[in-house]
């Protein structure tokens, strides 16, 4: 054992391989240690998108209403207010509106050069944070030198004015002008957003969930933590069945197809050709799918999509008690309504009391075996799911939530999770028993056996039995009275289509919702989570703010956020508001509210923008640096065992590869 060599002298000399000499090993410690000096990235907190593609963009593209007010910060006393609004229009939507400015014949010689110097001058002001590498790395390849040098001269000096001024105008001479514009707009929107933190709920209600995760996808940098509908599609992309159902109900009810059929590929042909033989005599009246004033649904494609509606609908209420049965665990018999049903008197007993049903028509249910599936049936949702497992779109956006996403994220002294903790009513952690493991979890080692369990559905291969159950937990994220993504006592789905009775619809919520706003609260939340009650917070979404009335998003004196301001259209009418972002910049917490986005045409046409308000929650008094986050700590061990390596070399441990 003489010759063995310690751990520390191993992992040094693998290092000496990407530093093989003094110099080289200097240089990063020097780089590295001079990072830790710059501000911090500017972090934006988003939540809640449910397929609002346009509004989401927009955000994206005016970084939250940042890059609005660094124009004003540097063009406020020079730029009348016209001005300054197309200049915030160009930067957001560069190729559309310098297609209307050639259409006008405003495209002059002294137009490009007066707009490309502003477009350098806020390029220059947004990215003056970050080290000319990182800068460097965001750069548009085709542009990635002039940019550069247009970036760090000094046009001012005499001896470099006529150098950079001759730049511009070569651009502008060789009909260059216009790429030219649309890669500093790009740099401009990248650079406002240093990274992106979605709080769940990319998914339904919205007609573009799909466009949404295209964007995410090529994002710079970007983290996910998944919420129930989020969890949904990823139960569906496994295959679990009665995923799969509901994200079809889900989409037939808000006539969302083309994200189903034109996105993903997902044929539904078998499933209107079911429908129209089982449901062609009923005219469907309580699955008429729900629309938006904007975009009705014309009269003759209304019966086909409600009996598409119910057909689907019905099946998920049959896979659902199926499940239900086959997992005793999940302690939810309650929700077994289709025997509850007395079928002769179309009226259901839910909870010791009688109900009319609005419904009674159902050609497809057994009364003796409600939740058997007829051989069609069989067919259809095999069909389906085929399709499902097949998309390859499908499955790449799925992959990307897997490898970008997580049940909740610990980052720079936030804690960010889509919905809740489960408690008890006495305000304790819910200690909840997992089958599979046959013990009990709670708080945080709860959601890390739940991640656990969402990655087996997907990735286990090769175990039937434990991917089944972890299959079946997706589905119980979604709408489990303790799943953490869903907090409440029960999902009323049947109760919404069937039952008049406004009472039975009322989903209860978990006890965590009338404590949120309890300051020692939070503060045992964060002990669970390793975190310090003093400089930590929560961050949620899941529950729209209901600001219209009264409501505030910022509970236990700061300590919790709820960024659910409603970004879906759906929620608008209660909140008040279309959205929130959460700001992190060097300087503190922002909390900016969002009033509803008409739409990307409008945007371009008009000079239109999403009017945002800004509340600060917490100024630092020292301008926040790099070292005093997540990733300085990273690179302050770096630099530890890059000034070890050092000393390895001057010692002779280790010889340099000179």
């Amino acid at each position: 054992m003489a010759n063995s060599v310690p751990e520390d002298m191993k992992y040094l000399r693998l290092l000496s391989k990407q530093y093989p000499t003094v110099a080289s090993a200097c240089t990063e410690i020097i780089n590295l240690q001079a990072i830790l000096n710059l501000p911090k990235g500017t972090e934006h907190f988003l939540s809640d998108i449910h397929g609002e593609d346009e509004s989401f963009h927009h955000v994206l593209r005016n970084g939250s209403g940042v890059i609005k007010s660094k124009i004003q910060d540097l063009f406020g006393k020079t730029m009348s207010e016209k001005e300054r609004k197309g200049l915030a229009t160009l930067i957001y939507y560069p190729e559309q509106k310098l297609e209307l400015i050639a259409k006008a014949g405003d495209n002059s010689w002294d137009w490009y050069k007066i707009t490309l110097y502003r477009l350098v001058e806020i390029c220059r002001y947004t990215s003056s944070k970050y080290t000319r590498s990182k800068v460097r790395k965001a750069l548009p390849k085709d542009f990635a030198y002039i940019i550069e040098e247009l970036l760090h001269e000094k046009a001012e000096l005499l001896d470099k004015e006529k150098y950079y001024n001759e730049i511009i105008s070569t651009i502008i001479r060789i009909g260059r002008a216009n790429e030219f514009i649309i890669a500093l707009s790009k740099l401009i929107q990248r650079m406002v957003i240093d990274h992106l933190h979605i709080i769940g709920d990319i998914f339904d209600r919205g007609p573009g969930a799909d466009r949404v995760m295209d964007t995410l996808i090529t994002y710079h940098s970007v983290d996910i933590q998944w919420g129930n509908h989020d969890i949904l599609w990823m139960g569906a992309a496994a295959g679990e069945e009665a995923c799969i159902a509901t994200v079809l109900r889900n989409s037939l009810r808000y006539v969302n197809l083309s994200t189903i059929e034109d996105s993903y590929g997902i044929n539904l042909l078998p499933l209107a050709t079911f429908a129209m033989k089982y449901y062609q005599e009923d005219t469907c009246e309580c699955f008429r799918p729900v629309t938006e004033k904007e975009k009705p649904i014309a009269e003759n494609e209304l019966p086909l999509l409600s009996q598409m509606h119910k057909a689907i609908s019905i099946i998920q209420l049959k896979l659902e008690g199926q499940l239900i049965k086959r997992r005793e665990d999940f302690g939810l018999r309650e929700r077994l309504v289709l025997e509850k049903i007395d079928y002769v008197m179309g009226e259901i007993c839910l909870e010791g009391k009688i109900y009319p049903l609005k419904d009674t028509l159902f050609p497809t249910i057994d009364p003796k075996s409600p939740y058997e599936l007829s051989s069609q049936e069989t067919e259809l949702i095999d069909k389906l799911r085929t399709s499902f497992l097949g998309s390859e779109k499908l499955q790449k956006h799925i992959s990307f939530l897997y490898s970008n996403g997580s049940m909740y994220l610990k980052n720079n002294s936030n804690l960010l999770y889509h919905g809740c903790i489960p408690l008890n009513e006495d305000g304790s952690f819910k200690k909840i028993r997992i089958l599979d493991s046959g013990e009990e979890y709670e708080g945080k080692s709860y959601l890390d056996r739940l991640e656990l369990l969402a990655r087996e559905a997907y990735f286990n291969h090769s175990d039937w039995e434990a991917k089944r159950y972890a299959m079946d937990v997706m589905w119980y994220l979604w709408c489990g009275p303790d799943s953490p993504l869903f907090g409440k006592e029960k999902m009323a789905t049947f109760e919404a289509y069937f039952i008049e009775d406004q009472t039975t619809h009322i989903e209860k919520k978990n006890y965590y919702y009338d404590v949120k706003n309890d300051e020692e609260f939070c503060n045992r939340i964060f002990e669970e989570f390793g975190m310090d009650p003093k400089t930590s917070h929560i961050i949620n979404g899941h529950v729209p703010v209901r600001l219209k009335k009264g409501e505030s998003p910022i509970k236990a004196n700061g300590k919790l956020l709820v960024i659910d301001g409603g970004m879906s259209r759906a929620y608008q009418a209660h909140t008040g508001i279309a959205g929130y972002t959460l700001i992190f910049n060097s300087y503190g917490l922002l909390l900016v509210s969002h009033e509803p986005f008409e739409s990307t045409q409008k945007a371009i046409e008009e000079e239109s923008d999403i009017l945002s308000t800004r509340i600060v929650l917490e100024k630092e008094a020292v301008r926040m640096r790099v070292g005093d986050t997540d990733i300085g700590r990273e690179l302050r061990t770096q630099i530890k065992d890059l000034e070890e390596l050092l000393a390895s070399y001057r010692k002779g441990l280790i010889k340099e590869k000179v």
